[in-house]
């Protein structure tokens, strides 16, 4: 086989392969003997047809052209490896010639990895925001974990702004009730902006037992986006009680016994994920300053397949469990189509620079990852999934994506050796010193953990 590239741009070749006859002989017995196996001929035994009958029976085109088809991938891989190509994608295969007994000549063109020099990076300085947590930001998160102790308790007077309301909602379109608007036993919280507009309006002053009627444009259902007329009644109503603050509270809601050191956790825990946000934000500047010095080539198709990867996932995966289509999507991000366009275009080749220029930087630096390490990063990718770490493990296995997040997280070492190389100022001036990032990262998830549990606790 001889085999020669052509450097069409810097993200695309030709390979013109000429691959003499005689080395088609493997795939032209295959061929024979997947015929004979698919074939009956009168007077022979299955997968006892000579070749000659095959030829005469069937035409020697089809035999070449399973074996040629059989043939394809394996030579197409030889003249890779011998031009010793970064390939990217599928390649365009056109045959060329085909002299049955002399010759295959063929030709490919696919994408290929650019080079891409590393830039020097030593200068980079980003500012990112100062950690400061205030007496409010405090308040704020205590008050959200006395919501979560709240209780509450049957009322009999006229539903009035924070009570629990069950309600009974019927809608109705053109004077014809809904299929599918009519809901009994909702529960609502009052100012609470959930279900529909003016609801909050209508029920405020109505005691258990009466009804309200109002005019809403619907949220979903049959009648997206249409005026209805919807009648409410007030079935029960609930006064909901928030617990004193005070150490006894501290003791209900937390290991704590008093509320001032209830309050000291919660200004440790906030400055521990601000510093964590902090470090990301460090990450993400220090990436886009890195990006800025480098120019990397775009491959055409592979940036076509990213931006239609990406709209997919939005529609049918995102947007879809939403109950949204892109329309509407759009409309509620107050964006064209045309301005959507450009945005995922601009994401897809931001995501395609960086990974070119993070993978050079790996093979650079000579970054290898541990098994340690890529357990780490697959229990965090588990937990964001919302999977155990066995099935999410199994998936990644099952889905051959184990060189995937092996890619992750040696682009995520890449990305490191920058941003320790780089200079980070908070707002303040300050330089900041991210090297226990991975220690604040470990608490902030602990953190995360912590909370999520004690939204399962039963209310008091």
């Amino acid at each position: 086989m001889k085999s020669a590239v052509e450097t069409l741009n810097p993200t695309r070749v030709r390979l013109t392969v000429e691959v003499p006859f005689e080395e088609l002989k493997p795939s032209l017995d295959a061929a024979y003997k997947k015929i004979n196996q698919q074939v009956t001929v009168k007077g022979f035994r299955q997968g006892k047809i000579p070749a000659r009958v095959i030829d005469q029976r069937f035409g020697r085109g089809a035999v070449l052209e399973e074996a040629v088809n059989d043939a394809l991938p394996k030579f197409y891989t030889e003249a890779v490896n011998e031009g010793e190509l970064n390939v990217l994608g599928q390649p365009e295969v056109d045959i060329t010639e085909l002299k049955d007994g002399e010759l295959l000549a063929f030709t490919a063109e696919v994408d290929i990895r650019p080079a891409v020099e590393i830039p020097d990076y030593s200068g980079i300085e980003v500012e990112v925001d100062a950690v400061e947590v205030s007496d409010e930001d405090i308040d704020k998160s205590v008050e959200q974990l006395r919501e979560r102790f709240a209780t509450t308790s049957p009322v009999e007077r006229a539903a009035q702004d924070g009570d629990v309301l069950t309600l009974n909602l019927e809608a109705k379109v053109d004077g014809e009730v809904l299929e599918d608007g009519v809901a009994q036993g909702v529960t609502y919280t009052v100012g609470s902006g959930e279900l529909l507009d003016g609801i909050d309006e209508a029920v405020t002053g109505v005691e258990a037992g009466g009804s309200a009627t109002f005019t809403s444009e619907l949220k979903g259902g049959s009648a997206e986006g249409k005026e209805a007329e919807v009648t409410v009644e007030v079935t029960e109503i609930k006064s909901r009680e928030l617990p004193a603050l005070d150490d006894d509270f501290a003791q209900l809601a937390s290991e704590f016994d008093t509320l001032e050191e209830l309050r000291a956790d919660s200004r440790k825990r906030l400055e521990q994920m601000k510093k964590y946000d902090q470090a990301t934000q460090a990450q993400e500047r220090v990436l886009d300053e890195l990006l800025k010095l480098v120019e990397v080539p775009m491959p055409e198709k592979l940036l076509e397949d990213e931006i239609q990867t990406r709209k997919h996932n939005l529609v049918n995966h995102q947007l879809g469990q939403m109950g949204l289509d892109l329309a509407k999507y759009l409309e509620i991000q107050g964006k064209s189509e045309e301005e959507f366009d450009a945005e995922t275009k601009e994401q897809a080749e931001k995501g395609i620079k960086t990974q070119f220029l993070l993978d050079e930087l790996v093979n650079k630096e000579k970054l290898n990852v541990s098994q340690e390490e890529l357990t780490e990063h697959l229990m965090r990718r588990a937990q964001s999934s919302g999977m155990s770490p066995d099935q999410f493990a199994q998936a990644v296995v099952e889905g051959g994506q184990v060189p995937m997040l092996v890619g992750e997280v040696a682009r995520g070492k890449a990305l490191a050796v920058v941003v320790e190389a780089a200079t980070v100022k908070d707002s303040n001036g300050e330089v900041i010193d991210l090297d226990d990032e991975d220690e604040t990262a470990e608490t902030v998830e602990a953190t995360e953990a912590a909370e999520t549990e004690g939204d399962e606790k039963p209310e008091a």
